[in-house]
């Protein structure tokens, strides 16, 4: 994680996380529960969004904007949520969205060249006062800031959250194969970076 372990959220079991979904997108759909409802849906998710978030822009206060933004965007479309894929994985693909489109904006905003990007953001994570990792978690977040943008997302994603191929590949409407391919060479060039380079 980043500087801080996070927290293991309970196991629930797929039938159970499936039927309390269902029946939260049933009280959305209607007008009269649908507050209250996102309400609920707010306190089951936003720490699991906000560590989501955190991984990408690594930043706690940043995060913290990311995820009222994604709340946000979440209550605004949310007459337009068509079931096509879980709650859960409808907010992950918006915090993702959310996620991107800050650091894209920090990017064209900064002076910072792009074979600078890694050393910016490193330099942003050891400064946040919220990080409390170590010198081996601090080598870790260098060697995964090495990484391009879409495969540190990627990686993070699989391996700080053990997410599941399937589930990810929803959320970033990308090929299960393609991920795959992707993570594997995540982890030979974080191994590589820990091995050779600190």
């Amino acid at each position: 994680m980043i500087g801080v372990k996070p927290l293991r959220i309970p196991v629930v079991s797929f039938a159970n996380r499936f039927m309390q979904e269902r029946n939260l997108e049933e009280k959305l759909r209607d007008p009269g529960s649908r507050e209250k409802a996102f309400r609920e849906l707010v306190l089951a998710y936003q720490e699991r969004l906000y560590w989501h978030i955190r991984k990408i822009v690594l930043n706690h206060d940043d995060a913290d904007d990311v995820l009222q933004n994604t709340f946000l965007k979440a209550w605004k479309f949310i007459g337009s949520f068509r079931e096509e894929s879980s709650v859960f994985t409808w907010l992950y693909r918006i915090a993702t969205n959310e996620s991107l489109t800050f650091l894209n904006s920090r990017k064209r905003h900064s002076l910072v060249s792009p074979g600078e990007q890694s050393d910016f953001l490193r330099d942003r994570l050891e400064a946040d006062p919220y990080f409390e990792g170590g010198e081996i978690q601090k080598k870790l977040q260098r060697a995964i800031l090495a990484l391009p943008d879409k495969q540190r997302l990627f990686f993070k994603m699989r391996y700080f959250d053990e997410m599941p191929y399937q589930e990810m590949s929803q959320i970033l409407d990308t090929s299960v194969g393609a991920l795959k391919a992707s993570y594997h060479h995540a982890v030979k060039k974080v191994e590589d970076h820990l091995l050779n380079r600190e």
